[in-house]
C-alpha cells in the first residue's frame, strides 16, 4: 500500500512537514518496539537523560545504534521507509544518516526546545528528510509541533541542547539564536498531528520544530526518527560541538564536500540498482 501521492509530495516541498497515514505496518512497529526494548536495556554511548533532578517522569534519547541493534538494521534495509524518503526528497539515491530515539515517559514535564536539525549535523545540502515514527498513540496537542514553511526561511539557528543551553558557534557560521517561538506562537504557522500507531511524520532537516512534555498519567510517548539524505548531501564540519559527533567515530575520514557514501552513512536505495548497502 502506497502512502504517497502528488499532494503529499507537494505539501512536503512547500510546508517542510507532512503526515504519512498508515506508513508503517504493524509488523514493522513490533520490530521497532523490540529494538527499542533492546536499546533501553543496552544503551549506546550517546544515551542522554534530559529530566531535571527531582522532576517526575523521564525524558531520554539515544542515537546511532542501527548497526548494533538488529531490529533497527532490519527496518533500515528491508522496510519501505527508504523508498518513501527517496520519493519525498526527489532523490535517486538515499543514504541513512542516523536513527534517533526519543522517549517521554508519563508525567514528564520537560519540553523539547524549538530548533531545527541541520545546524547540528555534519551535512550540507537540501535533500534531507526525517521520518518520525511513534510507537504509541499521540493525541493532538501532545506530539511534535512544526513551523510550517520554516525550511524555506533561509535562516540558520544556533543548535540548542535539549537541556536548554546553546551550542558554541563562531560568527563565521552566521548562525542566530532561534526566536522565542513559544512566547509568540500566534505569529507562527504552527502545525501538529494526532497520530495513531502506524502513522509517521516526515519533515525537512531545516524545519523548525519542538514538542511539549508528556502530560499523560499512563501513556508513554516512544518514537524513533530515521534520518535520510539524498543526491546533493555533502559532508560538512561545523565549529564547536556537532551532534551526532561523527568526527569521533571510527571510519570518519571525510573531508568537507565529500559525498557521504560509506559504512557510517550507507546507501540504502539507489534507482536502477535496487537495494544497496555500502556498510
Amino acid at each position: 500500500m502506497t502512502v504517497l501521492n502528488e499532494e503529499i509530495g507537494t505539501r512536503f516541498r512547500e510546508d517542510g512537514v507532512v503526515v504519512l497515514r498508515g506508513a508503517v505496518s504493524p509488523d514493522w512497529i513490533e520490530t521497532l518496539r523490540k529494538g527499542l526494548d533492546r536499546n533501553i536495556a543496552e544503551p549506546g554511548p550517546h544515551r542522554r537523560e534530559y529530566t531535571k533532578e527531582g522532576a517526575s517522569g523521564q525524558f531520554f534519547g539515544d542515537y546511532c545504534n542501527w548497526d548494533r541493534i538488529k531490529e533497527y538494521r532490519d527496518f533500515v534495509f528491508s522496510s519501505p521507509t527508504a523508498d518513501i524518503a527517496g520519493e519525498l526528497m526527489g532523490s535517486d539515491k538515499v543514504n541513512l544518516f542516523h536513527e534517533h530515539v526519543v522517549v517521554k515517559e508519563p508525567n514528564t514535564g520537560e519540553r523539547t526546545p524549538w530548533h531545527h536539525d541541520q545546524p547540528y549535523y555534519c551535512v550540507d545540502g537540501n535533500d534531507s528528510v526525517s521520518i518520525w515514527i511513534p510507537l504509541d498513540p499521540v493525541p493532538l496537542g501532545r506530539g511534535v509541533e512544526f513551523v510550517r514553511g520554516s525550511h524555506k526561511w533561509d535562516r540558520w539557528f544556533t543548535p540548542t541542547k535539549f537541556t536548554g543551553t546553546d551550542y558554541e558557534r563562531n560568527e563565521q557560521e552566521q548562525s542566530e539564536r532561534i526566536p522565542d517561538i513559544e512566547a509568540d506562537r500566534d505569529n507562527y504557522d504552527i502545525v501538529s498531528f494526532g497520530l495513531e500507531v502506524g502513522d509517521a511524520v516526515a519533515f525537512h532537516f531545516r524545519t523548525v520544530h519542538g514538542a511539549p512534555g508528556n502530560v499523560s498519567a499512563d501513556t508513554r510517548r516512544r518514537a524513533i526518527s530515521f534520518r535520510w539524505t539524498g543526491d546533493d548531501a555533502r559532508f560538512a564540519i561545523r565549529t564547536g560541538e556537532m551532534s551526532p559527533p561523527f568526527l569521533d567515530f571510527e571510519g570518519c575520514t571525510h573531508k568537507p564536500g565529500d559525498v557521504l557514501d560509506s559504512a557510517l552513512w550507507p546507501v540504502v536505495r539507489q534507482i536502477g540498482q535496487g537495494a544497496a548497502s555500502t556498510g
